[in-house]
């Protein structure tokens, strides 16, 4: 069981604030620097450290997560930028207006511009210098550092179309009068499209009619004349103006992967082609640029030397920084080149663990995977156990079932989850034997030749009462008949985990299984939570009755 835990942080001399982890102390430092990152939503630049009262009390860097204990004292340090001297981009090549619009999108939205944070600078022009600011972070990786936002943020536009905006929503306040300006109209699309561009390369329906939104609201006069809400006119445009603008860039001498990637799709042998990649369950960082003055050849030696590493002991410090570095890589190999598990686990066998598999998760969507989770999934209980006990038909008989075996048990949290886990299945409508395969009393090497048959499965190896310990459970997870994570603490920790491995591995949903899992996502993860199927939204609006 993990033993929750509360630390205090010191931001200034002021500025003194408490962190309480529900999950306990993170098993790595980059963990828990997420976790006070997205809590008190500070800037990704600070460092650590920690109180040691065998020094009285004087504080040190914090570079091993041992040293941090229940109730202790860390320090946040925020660390300045550094100046960087690099080759400049050539700024022709953007599809931009103009420089000072880009740096006013930044102020709003609270990203860096396209220009210098998604887009390689492996292609470089060969014209003036130029000083670029980079925090230690972006040295070292160009991903994004944040994913859709719940409410679209409008970006403050360049200052003569600010002026019109505002003289226009004059206008229409006194006698509804809309604007109709095609100077305005391209200037708004363009930067809508340079910020939309630093969430995503490719804007769902949803996500634009998101920004449409919220554009009307803050500019009324902007309404389409002829439209039942004065919105479909504004969707039509951003959807063209995103698919011009990925156009523009991968014309242009910049490196986009997830671009390229589909940039030669289209050949007169298959004037329409499959396959397309994109994110389809709202990956932030779906296919990042290399690392600044990385190629791929110098990363797969990073891969090579990191086979080397996991062999020694007490080495998980230099192995994160590796998978850190080489995430841009592996995601390459994953989204272009589709490898099955087997020949992906021999390539990178440092990822499957549960630590990697919950960093590789943060590095994609931004969020903390086993925090998000469990905050989440104990929210909702409360109403769910409502919910379930008010099911009826064979269903209702199993739930009913399931939470009759938990009130005879001690009441553990993790049993609880467990159970919750187990209801959700059968409340959806989805056979629980689809995804959870149980075995009592059976050691992992008798049933390790039935495997092979499974595509993807969670095998609870339980004990019987008599045992001395039987209170322990030993759960694997199996993808494509390969045992890929093995001694996960419970079949919750296991679902979050097999979360991660789908999303690590760029894999699909199971058909059979495809409500629970966007519960998973969009309920208990909160991604891509703006649109969802009618079984699982009937069950969002009750758990937010």
């Amino acid at each position: 069981m993990c033993t929750p835990a509360k630390l205090r942080l010191v931001f200034g001399e002021n500025d003194v604030r408490k962190l309480v982890l529900p999950s306990g102390i993170p098993s790595t430092l980059q963990e828990l620097k997420s976790i006070i990152q997205e809590t008190f939503s500070i800037p990704e630049c600070f460092t650590l450290m920690y109180e040691d009262m065998e020094f009285g009390g004087q504080f040190f860097n914090l570079d091993l997560v041992d040293d941090v204990q229940d109730k202790c004292t860390l320090k946040v340090v925020q660390t300045e930028p550094i100046t960087l001297n690099m080759v400049a981009m050539n700024r022709s090549t953007l599809p931009t207006e103009s420089d000072a619009r880009s740096c006013s999108s930044q102020d709003t939205v609270g990203l860096t511009p396209v220009s210098d944070t998604y887009l390689s600078s492996d292609s470089t022009s060969s014209g003036s210098q130029d000083t670029v600011l980079l925090s230690s972070s972006e040295t070292t990786t160009s991903c994004r550092s944040q994913g859709w936002p719940t409410k679209f943020i409008v970006p403050t536009f360049s200052f003569d179309t600010e002026l019109l905006l505002s003289d226009g929503n004059k206008a229409y306040q006194k006698d509804g009068t809309l604007l109709n300006n095609h100077r305005v109209t391209s200037s708004v699309l363009e930067t809508l499209a340079e910020t939309i561009f630093c969430y995503t390369a490719y804007p769902t329906g949803v996500q634009i009619m998101n920004v449409v939104e919220m554009l009307i609201e803050k500019y009324p006069c902007l309404k389409e004349p002829g439209s039942f809400n004065g919105q479909y006119g504004w969707q039509q445009r951003i959807k063209y103006k995103m698919g011009n603008y990925r156009a523009k860039l991968r014309g242009s001498q910049l490196s986009c992967p997830e671009l390229e990637v589909n940039q030669k799709r289209k050949t007169n042998e298959n004037p329409t082609p499959k396959g397309f990649k994109r994110p389809r369950k709202a990956e932030v960082n779906y296919l990042p640029p290399f690392p600044f003055g990385e190629t791929g050849e110098s990363l797969e030696k990073e891969r090579l030397d990191l086979l080397n590493e996991i062999r020694k002991k007490n080495n998980k410090n230099i192995i994160g920084e590796k998978m850190e570095k080489t995430f841009s890589y592996r995601r390459t190999e994953v989204v272009k080149d589709c490898p099955a598990v087997k020949d992906f686990m021999e390539r990178w066998p440092a990822l499957f663990c549960e630590s990697e598999i919950k960093n590789e998760f943060r590095r994609i969507t931004t969020i903390s995977l086993e925090r998000t989770f469990l905050e989440k999934l104990d929210f909702y209980t409360p109403k769910l156990l409502a919910l379930f006990e008010m099911k009826g038909g064979v269903a209702g008989i199993r739930i009913r079932h399931l939470l009759d075996s938990l009130s005879q048990q001690e009441d553990r949290l993790e049993d609880r989850r467990d159970v919750v886990i187990r209801c959700l299945l059968s409340f959806l409508g989805e056979s629980a034997e689809e995804l959870i395969e149980d075995h009592q009393d059976v050691s992992r090497d008798m049933i390790k030749d039935t495997f092979a048959s499974h595509v993807m499965k969670i095998i609870v190896l339980s004990r019987s009462v008599e045992e001395e310990d039987a209170s322990r459970s030993d759960v694997i997870i199996v993808i494509e008949g390969t045992e890929v994570l093995l001694g996960c603490k419970n079949l919750t920790n296991a679902c979050l985990s097999l979360m991660g491995c789908i999303y690590s591995l760029n894999l699909s949903y199971p058909p059979k299984l495809r409500n629970t899992f966007e519960v998973f996502q969009k309920i208990f993860l909160g991604l891509d939570a703006l649109k969802f199927s009618p079984k699982v939204n009937s069950l969002h609006r009750k758990l937010l009755m």
